[in-house]
């Protein structure tokens, strides 16, 4: 996989491309049925399986007011597109004046003249250029006269509803993360290094790793079933991850991601991790006693550990759905 930041950075050689354009939040399930075409389809040809992204989002640029809380970094997009086969992503920053080309220049000089498009697949929600004027149609019309193929990929559903990337934010939201990584194909997931902790848990409940994260898009206060991952080595855990303001110890209004491991930690502590959220169990609530929270917790593991029983033969999968139904 290679990552372009700029034109500057593009080779003259990026195409020829079969090309995919969007900001691909989350990487979703929809968003890799026009990745897997699209890879298909540069297979055929012998052209290069590209996507160009942006950052930041475009509405932080046109419209900031309206600017969502992101699910995946671009890196991270980069990754999971990696997954189905895409071997350069170029992530161009979005500006003012690359808002302003109308959709005839964005196509002619940049997927054209630029990237080498021979063929480009995006969605049927697809708009592009200036104020968003042009549509799959003008896409189609576009490629007819610059020479490129088109292809429009339907949206998908499942369980009734169209997946997509504002879709699944919302489920997110709302902790219904068992329902996000079915559309997500995988668990949703925050990464970031472990930093230190008040000291607390380990001398009056249980020792948990305290992760500081970039992330935008936080699952609500609760307790969840999850799986933690050392994002230096190969080593992984069952976990339960509790999300919250710690009420029972006096809460001083900062938000903290604690995640106590079911099995031993053998060796040094990791100091990077990924928290996949598997399903939510419960509320946060404030506990009369540090006991009282330990014993909560305690029957949090015994949950956690009969979902993990019931899970197994889906855990570890690629892309699974994580789990039994909730």
């Amino acid at each position: 996989m290679k990552i372009y930041r700029s034109l500057d950075q593009a080779p003259a050689d990026f195409g020829p491309s079969a090309l995919t354009i969007g900001n691909f939040d989350g990487v979703h399930f929809g968003h890799r049925r026009i990745l897997r075409r699209l890879t298909s389809l540069a297979r055929e040809r012998g052209w290069k399986p590209s996507a160009l992204t942006f950052d930041p989002h475009p509405t932080r640029v046109v419209a900031p007011e309206r600017t969502p809380r992101l699910m995946t970094s671009p890196d991270r997009r980069a990754e999971l597109m990696s997954e189905e086969g895409i071997e350069q992503v170029l992530i161009l920053p979005f500006t003012g004046a690359l808002a302003a080309l109308s959709p005839e220049e964005f196509v002619a000089r940049l997927l054209v003249d630029r990237l080498g498009a021979r063929a480009v697949v995006v969605g049927d929600n697809f708009r592009f250029g200036h104020r968003h004027a042009g549509n799959t149609r003008m896409l189609g019309e576009l490629g007819r006269r610059l020479g490129f193929a088109t292809e429009i990929v339907a949206a998908v559903a499942r369980r009734g509803r169209v997946v997509s990337s504002s879709g699944i934010r919302e489920l997110i939201l709302a902790g219904r993360v068992s329902l996000a990584a079915r559309f997500l194909e995988r668990p949703y997931a925050l990464e970031g290094e472990v930093v230190g902790g008040r000291g607390v848990g380990s001398q009056q409940t249980v020792p948990t790793l305290n992760l500081a994260t970039r992330a935008e898009l936080i699952p609500p206060p609760g307790v969840y079933v999850t799986r933690t991952r050392d994002r230096e080595n190969a080593r992984e855990w069952n976990s339960i991850t509790n999300v919250g303001y710690r009420p029972t110890f006096g809460s001083s209004g900062e938000l903290s991601i604690e995640t106590f491991l079911l099995d031993p930690a053998p060796g040094d502590a990791p100091r990077r991790i990924r928290v996949e959220f598997l399903r939510r169990l419960r509320d946060e609530r404030k506990f009369e006693t540090p006991a009282a929270l330990k014993a909560q917790i305690l029957k949090d593991v015994r949950t956690a550990q009969s979902y993990f029983r019931r899970a197994q033969a889906w855990i570890g999968r690629p892309r699974c759905p994580v789990g039994p139904p909730a």
